[in-house]
């Protein structure tokens, strides 16, 4: 045998030989490419310390389960695409990865898997976007050799029932519900019960402690928290965030306080802790399920340094609204309701000196909520400062909604101009009315639609994990949808911590009997944990209902408080329109 065949032998032989299994983080390592546009470091991606034994986790053949509990800044986004990739490329399987909503999975698909798969040369032309001669490939679903990629919609469940996978990614567990079919999250996993190796991923940033998925999730695995090394003594232990301490007024001087010694450790020393760092598993006798908890403490990226941090918290403190969005996004923690009930008669001690009539200086935004009864319109109307919710005062129109008196007299209300403490003048800035009700829902629909170029708006409330308002997906309705779940959350959180609302005493004393009607509780409906706001029996609502509709409508004001200080303190009023029109022609 000549050596040119002997060679060409050797060749072959060593073509069949399979590569070398690396550990994901290596893999990821040593093929991942991030495009400029996914990443402010495009190219190589190399993984912070923290990452590293996630990703092996999730390649680990022994372990079914992997679990993150995650805040922003960390890039969990990436270890997904590069597991769904390292799959993809090496272990070609049915996958599934689940997203709360369909515009999620589309923007993940457009922004972060086709920009990756394009960019990495070991990925570039596995997922194919156009359709094969069966056509069955589409933006979120496709098939590539050995296997299969579907990108579902958490609120279309009837996507997951034709689907057996046995690779599951769940990115951001906390913002899907469960619906008339179940928890999504459950019945996605009952799609890999025929696959012995399957492996289930799932991730999230916690919302609420009560009910959240990943939290629940991460408590059924082997708790694994981050450790750093003190600089100091060298002990291990969790950065958190009671360890940061700064000096008063000054959060670019945060600092982490050792809770071993006691030194105080400056932000230079951050990544080399980090780099030393270590994952401890606090429930070691789980097996099969590993979980994780980082917080944005130990991410090293410069927005994320302490001093900014502090100085986030610092702003984010003065409203429970978005201190809760710190405590979820940047602490990783699920948000605690600061209590079940309200007590009213706490609430009206709390009564000012201050009304519709005597505005607050501070006041820079007026909006006005409206409940529709049978027989009545009922008012509140919310002044809002840049931290604070004023409730200015309330007001009853009595007639029957299906006339036009009392129409015309809430218009009357909407149009009134009052003085502002510095000078200038305000108005109502937004409205919304009421329009839940079946029998008037077309009578407030059209008035609102003339008026909407006022920012009068028809509202409809929702219950469920929904953004505080958005338009209605039903053509031809001017209708906005309340997401009254979360405002409710909001408000009692404002009422329970510090006093961030405060009451006129012109205010009836039934506002806050009506104001604390409804208390919170949890149920568990088809399996899953549900927030609910459950209404105290014997109470009416009306005015809870109209601070709700208040504080909807205040997303929809896009005022420049800067600019607007500067104009409630010009003395200039409005001048009054002449009673008569006179034409110039008629003088000639």
């Amino acid at each position: 045998m000549n050596s040119a065949v002997i060679e060409t032998r050797r060749r072959a032989l060593r073509a069949l030989v399979p590569p070398p299994r690396l550990h994901l983080s290596e893999w990821i390592e040593t093929h991942m490419r991030l495009p400029e546009g996914v990443s402010a470091l495009p190219g190589r991606v190399t993984l912070w310390p923290y990452q590293r034994e996630i990703a092996d986790a999730i390649s680990d053949p022994e372990l079914e389960r992997v679990t993150l509990v995650k805040p922003v800044r960390v890039g969990f986004t990436t270890l997904l695409t590069g597991a769904l990739a390292s799959y993809v490329a090496n272990e070609p399987s049915p996958i599934l990865a689940l997203l709360p909503t369909e515009a999620d999975a589309r923007d993940y698909v457009v922004s972060d898997l086709e920009p990756i798969f394009d960019a990495t040369p070991a990925l570039r032309g596995l997922l194919s976007a156009e359709s094969d001669e069966t056509g069955r490939n589409t933006l979120l679903s496709r098939r590539f050799a050995g296997g299969s990629l579907k990108i579902v919609a958490a609120k279309s469940p009837r996507n997951l029932r034709r689907h057996n996978v046995r690779v599951l990614l769940i990115d951001e567990a906390d913002a899907m519900e469960a619906g008339a079919e179940g928890s999504p999250i459950t019945l996605a996993e009952r799609r890999t019960l025929s696959f012995a190796n399957r492996k289930i991923i799932l991730g999230s940033t916690p919302i609420m402690e009560e009910t959240s998925n990943v939290l629940r999730s991460y408590a059924r695995s082997d708790m694994r928290i981050f450790e750093v090394p003190c600089p100091e003594c060298g002990a291990f232990g969790e950065l958190q965030w009671s360890h940061i301490e700064w000096q008063p007024g000054e959060p670019e001087t945060a600092a982490f306080r050792c809770p071993h010694c006691e030194a105080l450790v400056q932000e230079r020393h951050k990544a080399g802790m980090v780099e030393n760092g270590r994952w401890r598993a606090t429930a070691p006798h789980v097996v099969g399920h590993a979980g994780f908890r980082l917080n944005a403490l130990v991410s090293t990226l410069a927005n994320a340094s302490w001093g900014k941090l502090a100085a986030e918290f610092v702003e984010a403190k003065k409203s429970p609204d978005t201190l809760q969005v710190f405590v979820n996004t940047i602490l990783a923690q699920g948000w605690r309701e600061a209590a079940e009930e309200i007590d009213e008669a706490a609430l009206a001690a709390r009564a000012e000196s201050f009304g519709l009539d005597a505005i607050p200086p501070d006041v820079l935004v007026i909006t006005a909520g409206v409940d529709v009864q049978r027989d009545r319109l009922e008012i509140v109307f919310l002044g809002w400062s840049r931290d604070e919710i004023f409730v200015l005062g309330q007001s009853v129109i009595y007639g029957d909604p299906a006339g036009d008196d009392v129409w015309s007299e809430l218009d009357d209300a909407l149009r009134t101009v009052w003085k502002h403490p510095k000078g200038g003048i305000l108005r109502v800035d937004a409205a919304g009315v009421d329009a839940g009700d079946g029998e008037t829902m077309d009578r407030v629909v059209g008035y609102c639609r003339a008026r909407m170029a006022r920012r009068i708006y028809a509202l409809k409330g929702a219950t469920g994990n929904r953004p505080a308002i958005r338009a209605s997906d039903t053509k031809g309705t001017k209708l906005f949808i309340v997401g009254v779940d979360g405002l409710k959350g909001q408000l009692a959180s404002r009422l329970t911590r510090g006093r961030t609302v405060r009451f006129s005493d012109r205010l009836e004393g039934r506002f806050y009997e009506e104001l604390a009607s409804e208390r919170l509780i949890v149920r568990y409906i088809r399996g899953a944990p549900a927030r609910l706001w459950e209404r105290i029996p014997g109470r009416r609502a009306e005015s809870l209902d109209c601070v709700i509709y208040g504080m909807a409508v205040r997303n929809l004001v896009t005022a420049n408080l800067d600019r607007r200080e500067e104009e409630v303190a010009s003395a200039t009023m409005p001048k009054k329109a002449p009673a008569v029109v006179k034409s110039a022609w008629l003088n000639r």
